[in-house]
C-alpha cells in the first residue's frame, strides 16, 4: 500500500510503498476512508530535534482518520469487518487512572502505552495511507446514521480539540456570556459551531482573512473583526465594555495572546489552543482579576461520541478541501501558505466520493 511518510526529523513527507499490516491479538485493520492534515503535522516535520520527543521518526502522517473496519485480531469483540468508524487519536496505555477515566491523553503510564504520549500519525503509523493498524478497539468509536468518514475524519481532532475546551468552561458560558474565538481557520471554524450548537454564549471571532470571518459568520458569529488596533475596542463594545466571559486562542502567538489577554474579563477563561509558541506575561496586575489561564489538549473518546453525534445531526460541519493520497504532501504545502479552505482531508483516490 503508499503511505505518506516523515523519514526524519526537519524534512519533508514521502509517498512510500509499504505492506499492508496484519492485525495480531486485539488489533483491529481500519481501510482508510479519509486523514485530515492538521497544522500540527508542520510543527512535527519542520520544528522538533531528535531526543525532544519520546519517539523517532519514521513513521506514516495522520493522526485525525476515520474508514472502515478491514480486518479483527483474535479476540476484538463489538465491531464487525466494514462498519464504518471514528479512530481516536491519542493512544494510552488503557489501565492507568487516567486511561480508565477517560483521558488517554493524557496517560500517566506512558511507558506502558504503545507509543509514548502519542498515537496514530504521532510516533506510530497514522492514517495517510491506504490502511491504518489500530492497537486496541477501544480506540474506535462507530460513526452514527448520516455521518461518513470524510465528514467524521476532522471532527476527530479539529472539532473534538475546541469542544473539549469548551466543556471545561462550560459553567461560564451562560445566555448573557461571550466567548471570543481568535482564529478561525481549521479549528476555530469548528470553535464558533462548537459554541453555539452546546451553549447560549454570544460569540466574537477574530481573524485576519475576510474569508474566515465570513465562514465564522455562517457558522453562527455574532461578531467577526479583524485583529488590529481596533480589535480590542469593537470587542469591548460588543460586550457593554466588560470583556469576555471565555477567550479560545487558537494561534497561540505572542500578538493573540496580547489580544485575548486585553479582551479578558475578571472571573473569566483564557485558554490557550493554538501552538504558535508566544508568550503571556502572567502577573497579579497583568490580567483581570481572577482571570484563568490554561491550555487545552484534544479530548477524550466520551467527548469524541458527543462531536459526532452533533455532526450526524448537522450542527457540526468542518468545511472541507479534499485530496487524494498522491497529492497529499501538497495539502501539507497548502497549510503552511495559508491557502487551505477550512480543513484538508485526504482520501486514498481521486474515485473516492462522500
Amino acid at each position: 500500500m503508499w503511505a505518506l511518510r516523515l523519514p526524519s526529523w526537519k524534512s519533508e513527507p514521502e509517498l512510500v510503498e509499504v505492506p499492508v499490516p496484519v492485525p495480531g491479538p486485539g488489533e483491529v485493520l481500519v481501510q482508510v476512508g479519509a486523514a485530515g492534515a492538521c497544522h500540527s503535522d508542520l510543527h512535527l516535520m519542520h520544528d522538533f530535534e531528535p531526543g525532544a520527543l519520546p519517539w523517532d521518526p519514521p513513521f506514516t502522517l495522520g493522526h485525525e482518520n476515520a474508514g472502515w473496519v478491514h480486518s479483527l485480531g483474535v479476540g476484538v469483540r463489538g465491531l464487525e469487518p466494514g462498519q464504518p468508524v471514528a479512530v481516536v487519536g491519542a493512544w494510552g496505555c488503557g489501565h492507568c487512572q487516567r486511561c480508565l477515566g477517560g483521558y488517554e491523553t493524557l496517560c500517566a503510564r506512558p511507558d506502558l502505552a504503545p507509543v509514548p504520549g502519542g498515537g496514530g500519525g504521532l510516533g506510530m503509523d497514522g492514517g495517510m495511507a491506504e490502511y491504518l493498524l489500530v492497537p486496541a478497539a477501544r480506540h474506535l468509536v462507530p460513526l452514527p446514521d448520516g455521518l461518513d468518514p470524510v465528514a467524521a475524519a476532522p471532527l476527530t481532532d479539529a472539532a473534538l480539540t475546541p469542544y473539549h475546551a469548551v466543556r471545561r468552561s462550560q459553567h461560564k458560558l451562560g445566555p448573557v456570556s461571550v466567548a471570543v474565538v481568535i482564529g478561525v481557520g481549521g479549528l476555530g471554524h469548528l470553535a464558533v459551531q462548537v459554541l453555539k450548537a452546546t451553549t447560549a454564549a454570544r460569540v466574537v471571532a477574530v481573524d485576519p482573512r475576510e474569508s474566515s470571518r465570513a465562514s465564522a459568520l455562517r457558522g453562527g458569529a455574532d461578531l467577526a473583526v479583524a485583529p488590529g488596533p481596533d480589535a480590542v475596542e469593537e470587542i469591548r463594545e460588543f460586550t457593554g465594555g466588560l470583556g469576555a466571559d471565555v477567550v479560545l486562542d487558537h494561534v497561540g502567538s505572542d500578538d493573540s495572546l496580547a489580544l485575548a489577554a486585553a479582551v479578558s474579563r475578571s472571573l473569566g477563561d483564557l485558554t490557550i489552543v493554538g501552538i504558535g509558541g508566544g508568550t503571556l506575561p502572567v502577573s497579579f496586575f497583568g490580567l483581570p482579576y481572577e482571570t484563568s489561564v490554561q491550555t487545552t489538549y484534544w479530548g477524550n473518546r466520551h467527548e469524541l461520541v458527543e462531536v459526532l453525534d452533533l455532526g450526524a445531526r448537522g450542527l457540526l460541519s468542518a468545511e472541507t478541501t479534499l485530496y487524494t493520497l498522491p497529492d497529499a504532501a501538497q495539502a501539507y504545502l497548502d497549510l503552511a501558505h495559508g491557502t487551505v479552505t477550512g480543513r484538508a482531508v485526504v482520501v486514498p483516490t481521486d474515485d473516492y466520493r462522500p
